[in-house]
């Protein structure tokens, strides 16, 4: 029998316990799950590649999931998933806005290689409202984030608004 290896891709700027959530769910779908760390400079990241790759096997070993691994990757989603070998690629979603962009991407995804799957999760309803954009303007305004990311990530976080200063102090 042929090993079900999924993608699960993301920034991941910083991990969420959304994400956290999805990779724990969509690690029991496949034999192998791999976690694509990516790049996108249009996010504004708080997080250099590498950090975001150190803070994913942080978590995943947290989470204690032992068919999990994290490669980075900078090319063409499809392109990185064919070179993995994957046969799903997993994508968590949040709200009805997530849907929309995620059904257009798996849509052009398919176009590229109809043989690779997309596996929609459902967030967590008590992880729905969580985005790491917004866990990153929290911290940046000093609010506390621990609600939404596990006490590791808090404190990388903690000590990144430290470095490059926090905001709207009165």
């Amino acid at each position: 029998m042929t090993e079900r290896i999924g993608l699960y891709p993301g920034t991941f700027d910083p991990c969420t316990l959304g994400h956290a959530d999805i990779i724990r769910r969509g690690a029991k779908l496949v034999d192998r799950l791999i976690i694509g760390v990516t790049t996108n400079p249009s996010k504004n990241p708080m997080f250099t590649p590498e950090e975001r790759m150190d803070m994913m096997k942080g978590e995943i070993a947290r989470l204690g999931l032992t068919n999990v691994e994290i490669h980075g990757f900078d090319a063409l989603l499809m392109k990185f998933a064919e070179s993995q070998g994957a046969s799903v690629i997993i994508r968590g979603l949040r709200a009805v806005a997530d849907f929309e962009y995620e059904y257009q991407m798996a849509g052009m995804n398919q176009q590229i290689n109809e043989g690779i799957e997309t596996v929609f999760l459902m967030a967590d309803i008590s992880l729905q409202p969580i985005a790491s954009k917004l866990v990153k303007e929290i911290a940046i305004y000093g609010g506390d984030i621990a609600p939404f990311v596990s006490p590791e990530v808090k404190t990388l976080v903690d000590e990144r608004v430290e470095t490059i200063g926090r905001k709207g102090d009165y």
